[in-house]
């Protein structure tokens, strides 16, 4: 277990200048307060205190005063610093001056939701898959969508620079503690993928934080754009983040989504949980797909999930179970399809995490399975399903109505996080984009 000595003793022999500690807005975008190495050993005693006043959805003036609680164990050198530049960086949760949780955090959100898991006697473990695209920059720094130089499809062999890139983002990962299983190509021209290796749930939302951060810094390097963005270009398909989930003992570590002799593998906990999925989704697609632009991905691009269904090969369904080899059930999963990279990683795993939880606690029944073979026949088009929301306003309407996921969020998130994403709403629905004007200028 790292110790606060172990970190000043890295910090000393590595030469580190500076320590960045990072934290989240509600958003999910990463914030930093810079300190120099000197500040950092009372820092980890004291914490470092901030106004927390002009972060969104943190708190009134009244209340601006926070403290920053680093976690040891997220220690790591940048790699991409170096010199008098040698950075070091701690991500924190955030307190208030009394030393209590900050009810804001969502890092600390995430916390409550793993330790009500680990009271019954479960342990939560995920692994991510990050769609992306790399984009070369121009002369003046701008991002060249259609610039046709990466045109390496599903699964190709990228050329230079962009291979060269690939290589560097999974030296980079690595270098700050990422196990990253493998990047490719995707479908899309420019597109990728670096699938992660599994975590417990926590240390996974620390990855995907630092991911975002690494990725882009690695790609602006070699003079290229690296965008989350869930759908970049009409002629382009949507990035999403696929997150596989499976739930463990406690005390053995055992995999309790398997068992062998059932259909699909599952036990009967995963199928309460995978219901329990499935009754939430449309309120967790407001935190898992939170982005007006998010809509433009979920229903309209290829294998992104419009109902509200599971499979085990039908991968436009929303809840996906991944084929095991023979002596590999311990891999058993669920494959959750609808999320994207531009959710803020606490929140969303915290909401996937309770969806689950209350199925379980519940009982819930599992609904039939569709499979591609079904939906094309008469019965499986007979079938009334449920689909997922078209919009981010129609998503913050259904968690508005959703108790389990308000009450994973708390008033205090809940009601700052719907007030920004409807704010974001109706600043979209005031623009009058190029479609329009190229459809009715000249009509009317």
């Amino acid at each position: 277990m790292t110790t606060s000595a172990d970190v000043l003793k890295s910090v000393q022999e590595e030469d580190v200048k500076f320590i960045a500690l990072w934290f989240t807005d509600i958003s999910g975008l990463v914030k930093s307060v810079m300190i120099p190495a000197g500040e950092l050993e009372n820092v980890l005693e004291n914490g470092s205190h901030f106004d927390g006043s002009a972060i969104e959805g943190f708190s009134r003036v009244a209340e601006s005063d926070m403290v920053l609680a680093p976690d040891i164990s997220s220690f790591v050198v940048l790699p991409w610093t170096s010199g008098e530049d040698k950075t070091a960086r701690l991500i924190c949760s955030i307190n208030t001056q009394n030393g209590d949780a900050f009810i804001g955090d969502p890092r600390s959100l995430l916390s409550k939701a793993l330790e009500q898991a680990r009271g019954m006697n479960l342990v939560f473990k995920t692994g991510m898959e990050l769609e992306f695209f790399l984009f070369p920059l121009d002369d003046c720094g701008e991002p060249q969508i259609q610039s046709g130089r990466d045109i390496a499809g599903y699964f190709d062999i990228a050329v230079d620079p962009v291979q060269s890139i690939s290589r560097s983002m999974l030296r980079t990962l690595g270098d700050i503690g990422i196990r990253a299983d493998s990047t490719h190509s995707e479908i899309g021209q420019g597109q990728h993928e670096i699938d992660f290796q599994y975590e417990d749930a926590l240390r996974s939302a620390d990855n995907v934080l630092t991911a975002r951060i690494a990725l882009k810094t690695v790609a602006r390097q070699a003079g290229h754009h690296c965008t989350f963005m869930p759908r970049p270009h009409v002629d382009l398909p949507g990035s999403g983040m696929h997150t596989h989930q499976s739930l463990h003992d406690l005390t053995t570590g055992a995999n309790l989504f398997c068992n062998s002799d059932s259909e699909y593998g599952l036990s009967e906990q995963a199928g309460y949980f995978l219901a329990g999925q499935l009754a939430h989704a449309r309120a967790m697609c407001a935190v898992l797909a939170p982005l007006v632009n998010s809509y433009k991905r979920l229903g309209t691009s290829f294998e992104a999930p419009v109902h509200v269904t599971w499979a085990h090969v039908n991968r436009n369904a929303l809840i996906r179970v991944p084929s095991t080899a023979p002596g590999k059930e311990y891999h058993t999963r669920l494959e959750l399809r609808c999320p994207d990279s531009t959710a803020n990683p606490y929140l969303a795993t915290a909401v996937m995490l309770q969806a689950g939880l209350d199925g379980i606690r519940h009982k819930m029944p599992l609904p039939d399975p569709l499979e591609e073979t079904l939906m094309q026949s008469s019965q499986g088009r007979m079938r009334r399903l449920e689909v997922l929301p078209q919009s981010l306003d129609e998503a913050l309407d259904a968690l508005r109505d959703d108790d389990v996921i308000l009450s994973v969020l708390g008033p205090y998130v809940s009601d700052r996080y719907i007030a920004a994403k409807r704010h974001e709403c109706a600043e979209y629905n005031r623009q009058v984009t190029d479609w329009e004007v190229s459809r009715y200028l000249r009509r009317f």
